[in-house]
């Protein structure tokens, strides 16, 4: 029997993360130990800006089905291979959230002999980062209610506060509650909900910001709500984003911990793909890129959400010009987006395989639009038949894209040796990347672009409330800022149901939220939620913990 993907973490013997700093150049007065196996990065004692930036390449996948990718796999993968090669290499990745741990299994440090450890930490509490995001949120949650309480000298309208709580778990019943009930020194009665931490606009902000100084301005940048004439009130009003930067002062830090095979990672900010902006912390990144001369990262979901999210607002804000684009799929995930049943995925069947290759490539063609070099990593499974993998290198071949077999999960990075090889190959051809929309355009036009160039849309239709929303923002010159689509990451159109690469659809957006502190708009489409709630069946209830804290079932 095959061991689990914590099997296999628990039996690696880690090198403390001393030894991995000097690995990664960095400076030992610069470490700060969370225990022997993690670390924050003061970043006030490096000097890295004389340093040369390395090659950013992104590792992004098709539209995700029960199947799974690999996509995390594959960036672990593919940074150790990097470094078999005798290559200076990084990886750069976001912290998992604790709501699809304990819900749908499922983390964010990789699998099987490409993972990031240690694995528990990563996927629990590692350095408290989520802690201090969801603290930082429940701050100004709390003093903006307190602020109706004792007088509400601002005027605020309760019933238009349109910052809301946050909880770091999957919580369906919160998504929409009534506070301040029963007797008056309780507050103020009012509708009030959650947010998942990491559709939190406090994780954007985090993800986005250059430093603590930036980070406490995008604070004060953010909406509280509105006051009683209509017009908007910002956090600054209130005067508490020097308290909610406080909060941050060590979770803006980036941590390192270490590969399998003890390479140097940095992992920080950990925002959903498909109701944020996917990607982790643009300090980790720029840090990473002083450090290595490749650095390998990743954005969540497929190219529809994560990619673009990563190629038309991170990149865009951070000036960040990436080199190369490793686009991850399965023959068992591209069979399922052809039509066959998830239990019958082990079974061969070259045609429906073909026929879901349609989704690879609208993906492939996403990517290429952003003018960037780019390689298929076909993630290989022990289900995959000789038909199969010659049927997909055939297509691959015809079509002309670039191909990979992956073998990271079974072989760690000997499995991506020949990956490796073709996407340095790829960093050293030069490219025109560039944004598809100008931030100058109408909101309309942007969510247009991306739906018609990204998704494949035919049309959007905004619904009156998001049409009265546009024009609220025009006025409240909110309206040249990034687009950040909340959308099912199941498919390319709205619909999770639609696998494949559907065509003449039309994308509906109900709402539009301004994350002025962010500094993008979210167009919520479909039925895309903030706050997502457990299945029938929850992970945590597989998962135990022994006498002697031996963790099982944690994946």
């Amino acid at each position: 029997m095959a061991k689990t993907d914590l099997e296999i973490a628990q039996e690696c013997v880690l090198e403390p993360i001393d030894e991995i700093a000097k690995k990664a150049g960095i400076d030992l007065a610069a470490i700060e130990p969370y225990g022997r196996n993690k670390a924050k990065v003061d970043l006030n004692v490096l000097d890295l800006e004389d340093r040369k930036d390395g090659k950013l390449i992104l590792v992004t996948a098709i539209n995700p089905t029960k199947a799974g990718e690999g996509k995390s796999t594959t960036t672990v993968g593919l940074g150790d291979a990097l470094n078999l090669l005798g290559k200076n290499a990084m990886m750069a990745l976001r912290e998992p959230s604790l709501g699809p741990v304990f819900g749908l299994k499922g983390g964010a440090a990789g699998g099987g002999y490409a993972q990031v450890v240690p694995m528990e930490d990563i996927n629990l509490h590692f350095t408290g980062d989520m802690h201090a995001i969801t603290t930082a949120n429940n701050l100004l949650s709390a003093m903006i209610d307190n602020h109706l309480y004792q007088g509400n000298a601002l005027n605020l309208n309760p019933e238009k506060i349109s910052f809301k709580r946050c909880l770091d778990m999957n919580d369906r019943t919160l998504r929409q509650v009534e506070i301040g009930c029963g007797a008056k020194v309780n507050g103020i009665e009012r509708t009030d909900g959650f947010n998942i931490t990491v559709a939190s606009e406090i994780m954007a902000a985090l993800c986005l910001a250059d430093d603590l100084m930036d980070l406490k301005k995008r604070f004060g940048d953010m909406l509280i709500g509105y006051n009683m004439d209509d017009e908007p009130v910002y956090v600054r009003d209130l005067k508490c984003e020097g308290a909610m930067a406080m909060v941050m002062k060590d979770a803006i830090k980036p941590n390192l911990v270490q590969t399998l095979e003890h390479n140097p990672v940095l992992i920080h900010g950990g925002p959903f793909a498909n109701i944020a902006h996917g990607c982790n912390s643009v300090i980790a990144t720029k840090t990473a890129l002083k450090l290595a001369d490749y650095v390998v990262t990743e954005a969540g979901f497929g190219a529809d959400l994560g990619a673009e999210k990563f190629l038309d607002i991170k990149c865009r804000m951070a000036d960040l010009h990436p080199n190369a684009v490793v686009i991850v799929a399965t023959i068992r995930a591209l069979k399922q987006h052809g039509g066959v049943a998830f239990e019958d995925l082990k079974e061969e069947n070259v045609e429906a395989m073909l026929e879901g290759c349609a989704n690879l490539a609208k993906h492939i063609d996403t990517v290429k639009q952003f003018g960037l070099p780019y390689i298929v990593a076909i993630n290989q499974f022990d289900s995959d038949t000789e038909n199969e993998i010659k049927a997909l290198e055939d297509w691959c071949e015809a079509n002309g894209h670039p191909l990979s077999l992956s073998q990271v999960w079974a072989k760690g990075g000997k499995g991506a040796l020949d990956l490796a090889e073709k996407v340095v190959a790829l960093c050293d051809e030069e490219n025109n990347y560039a944004p598809l929309y100008d931030t100058d355009a109408s909101i309309e036009d942007k969510i247009t672009a991306i739906a018609q160039k990204v998704y494949g849309a035919k049309d959007v239709v905004l619904t009156d409330e998001a049409k009265e929303q546009v024009e609220q923002f025009k006025k409240a010159g909110w309206d040249k800022m990034p687009i950040c689509m909340a959308k099912t990451q199941m498919s390319l159109s709205d619909d999770p149901k639609v696998m494949g690469a559907p065509k003449d659809f039309t994308i509906t957006v109900r709402e539009l939220r301004p994350s002025l502190g962010a500094g993008f708009i979210v167009a919520l489409t479909g039925k895309v939620l903030t706050m997502p709630g457990l299945p029938k069946h929850p992970s945590a209830l597989d998962m135990d913990i022994d006498e002697n804290g031996k963790i099982t079932g944690l994946f």
